[in-house]
């Protein structure tokens, strides 16, 4: 399951999410701006950064590690790109490092290596699968709960946090908060058709969602435009194969920006079949690559 693209999707929407899951509510009320950092004359880019308003320039930088798989040169990667990050932004006054994995497993097997920086009070592990129940949360940490729930108990974390969803406070819109929803499901059983996540779930709501509803709602119109002209059996059979092009369309350029040219028309030339594959294919998409790959290898069959 790729976790990091929903993290920090949404990180960049309510960076205040990292203070509740450090539990640190009291520097929430600071404004923090989260970016990618690249480190310039080096090989290495930092997913997550969390810098300080200017007004507040002695506030610390927080700079975050996703990880859901264990990777064992973690540590080193990491201990050697926060002092890149200090030296090309002289601003920084002050610094914590925060890694936050699913669970306990995802760590590296040995450390010792780099345990005198572990043991720094700046440094900070979290283990979402051992986050403790509170109060009072946010829809976005209830989202996090729902990312390391597991798939026996995710149905009902589901539909409580639907159910919930105007009641919980939130930095997010309810129609946001549902599409991200509908994107963890289909990411935690990606086995399954958007059809058959629907019916397991239960969840009508995923049908309200933007992106649904935009391709549906496309779909529809060209289909029945051409139904006027072509009969009403072929009209909605373009409409199904166009509404199922404009919502993977909407998907890929959500995960992975604006397609080029090219690869619009490539997708634009496949038939419904091809599209409902493609649509599952998706979900295992690393970046735009992978995207480029699979149609080469279905174009040329």
């Amino acid at each position: 399951m790729q976790t990091d693209s929903l993290f920090f999707r949404l990180f960049e929407t309510a960076p205040a999410l990292l203070f509740e899951l450090l539990d640190q509510s009291n520097l929430s009320e600071l404004s923090y701006s989260f970016c990618s950092v690249e480190l310039k004359q080096t090989a290495f880019r930092i997913d997550g950064v969390f810098l300080p308003d200017p007004i507040n320039p002695t506030a610390p930088a927080y700079m975050v590690e996703v990880q859901f798989q264990r990777d064992e040169q973690l540590y080193a990667r990491l201990f050697s790109e926060l002092p890149l990050l200090l030296r090309q932004n002289p601003a920084i006054e002050q610094w914590q490092v925060v890694v936050i994995y699913g669970t306990r497993a995802c760590e590296p097997s040995s450390a010792r290596a780099f345990a005198p920086f572990l043991t720094l009070p700046q440094v900070q592990q979290l283990y979402l699968n051992e986050l403790a129940e509170r109060e009072t949360e946010s829809a976005e940490f209830s989202l996090i709960r729902l990312i390391v729930e597991p798939e026996e108990r995710a149905i009902a974390r589901a539909q409580q946090l639907i159910a919930q969803i105007n009641d919980s406070p939130s930095r997010l819109s309810s129609s946001a908060i549902i599409e991200l929803i509908e994107t963890i499901l289909i990411y935690k059983f990606p086995h399954l058709s958007w059809q058959e996540v629907e019916a397991m779930f239960g969840i009508s709501e995923l049908k309200q969602t933007r992106v649904y509803q935009q391709g549906k709602e496309e779909g529809l119109e060209q289909g029945l435009e051409q139904g006027l002209e072509q009969g009403l059996e072929q009209g909605l059979e373009q409409g199904l194969e166009q509404g199922q092009r404009s919502l993977i369309m909407r998907l890929l350029t959500r995960r992975f920006g604006p397609l080029p040219e090219s690869t619009e028309t490539q997708i634009q030339s496949l038939s419904l079949k091809s599209l409902e594959s493609l649509g599952e294919a998706l979900l295992d998409f690393s970046d735009v690559q992978d995207v480029h790959q699979w149609l080469q290898n279905h174009l040329s069959i």
